[in-house]
């Protein structure tokens, strides 16, 4: 298909269809093969995707550089990177692709660059690094052991261990890697397992929310968990936390470990729907932790009655609080402005469908503008601490950082701290990123 056979995309609200990866169709790899193709040639027909990750120009150039010109002419290595490049991102389905569905073409990119990592997981694993980068609960729990902790902390500080860690698993040497926690916020918070506290419902909230912590919320940044205790208990929102929990799955997710992303669901679906049974919200710091479970388990689960049970009590932080404003109940006696804030609108974030809530709840601060960025940061997952992937990722974040730098804001914020970290190493100045709820938490007078 040429671009000039190129049809009107259609302009009825993107939909999402059920993946279904429990079929024999999902798996063949001659079907993936030929759907790739197709989507391929769409994708090259239409090219509205160019600026977005480096999926679309690695394919792009493939085309060009063919013999042919076209999508029969790029080399089998060619088309595995274009899946190598995708991170799941979402964005091309949802703010640019004019072919999803209604469309007749159906296409969904990002979907099928899942099944592609899918099949090629079950077939050929993952190297180690990998399996490193995305075993996000047994590294915490690891890494976060009071003598391993600071080990990691300090190797992790000095060039030599960079350059060991470049070396041996592949991580490049100038990526932002966290800092872990001997003290974990489950083990800090341990008594809000048992918390039985009544709130105020509204008509779209029940007033009492289950902090889904996360494994870096655990043990990278705890003072995300922290902030929004803070924040929410002062607006009378009671907080807990479940007895059992485990990583939400996205990092398997990004790789095409479906298996043991079904088996984080096993864990985590059942303790998170007793507590919906029992009055409770659920919300978590992490945009991509909260996008797993209001959108990618229900459509890798379409017909379990838990996961939808859950995704429907399930909140973005910002959208909570927002909920509450608009019924009267959320707390306005801030202390102090921010001025100017320069808010990096995560990927992960704005596929939610949910509007700027983030924008929204901060604009309530006297004297304080907000200044969205709806870039990406080029973080992605474990993309950007990839050694073959972070001058790309750097590339991808310039546009972030020129806008920050441009805006000359008080503070730089992103709802997902690791695009934070991401935007603050391409500013190179030193500077750290603050996240939203802490800027929430100073206006109220709650930290310093």
């Amino acid at each position: 298909m040429s671009s000039g056979d190129k049809r009107e995309g259609s302009l009825d609200a993107p939909t999402r269809h059920p993946i279904d990866w429990k079929s024999a169709d999902f798996w063949d790899e001659e079907k993936l093969d030929a759907e790739l193709e197709r989507v391929y040639d769409i994708c090259h027909g239409c090219r509205r995707c160019f600026s977005l990750c480096n999926s679309f120009p690695v394919l792009f150039d493939a085309v060009d550089q063919s013999d042919t010109g076209e999508v029969d002419g790029i080399s089998r290595e060619a088309s595995w990177e274009v899946v190598d490049n995708c991170y799941l991102c979402d964005m091309c389905y949802m703010s640019k692709c004019p072919y999803v569905p209604p469309h007749e073409w159906q296409v969904d990119f990002p979907h099928l660059m899942l099944r592609a990592k899918a099949v090629r997981f079950k077939k050929d694993g993952v190297s180690a690094r990998d399996r490193v980068l995305s075993a996000t609960d047994r590294v915490g729990r690891l890494a976060g052991i009071p003598v391993v902790a600071q080990t990691v902390n300090a190797l992790n500080a000095s060039k030599s261990g960079r350059t060991l860690l470049e070396k041996t698993i592949g991580v490049h040497r100038d990526a932002p890697v966290p800092k872990y926690h001997s003290k974990p916020l489950r083990k800090s918070q341990k008594d809000r397992q048992n918390n039985s506290a009544r709130g105020q419902p509204t008509e779209h909230t029940r007033g009492r929310v289950v902090l889904f912590t996360t494994c870096y919320g655990n043990r990278n940044e705890p003072e995300l968990g922290e902030d929004l205790i803070s924040v929410f208990e002062h607006n009378g929102i009671p907080v807990r936390l479940s007895a059992m929990e485990r990583c939400c799955g996205m990092p398997k997710l990004e790789q095409g470990d479906l298996e043991a992303v079904n088996r984080l669901k096993e864990i985590n679906i059942p303790t998170l729907a007793q507590l919906v049974d029992d009055g409770w919200d659920i919300t978590a710091p992490i945009p991509s932790c909260v996008l797993m479970f209001k959108q990618e388990l229900p459509l890798l689960y379409p017909d379990d009655e838990q996961v939808a049970k859950v995704a429907s009590a399930f909140f973005d932080p910002f959208e909570y609080l927002m909920l509450r404003q608009k019924a009267g109940k959320l707390l306005t006696d801030f202390s102090r402005s921010l001025g100017q804030v320069a808010w990096h609108v995560a990927c992960h974030l704005r596929v939610q469908n949910i509007g700027m809530k983030t924008r929204d709840v901060l604009n309530l601060i006297p004297d304080t503008e907000i200044k969205p960025i709806e870039r990406c940061s080029g973080h992605n997952g474990t993309y950007a601490v990839k050694k073959e992937y972070f001058e790309t990722a750097r590339k991808i974040c310039r546009p972030v950082v020129r806008q920050v730098k441009t805006a000359n804001a008080d503070w730089y914020s992103s709802d997902c701290p690791m695009a934070g970290h991401q935007i603050g190493g391409g500013l190179s100045d030193e500077s750290e990123p603050t996240h939203p709820m802490r800027l929430l938490r100073i206006a109220y007078g709650l930290i310093e």
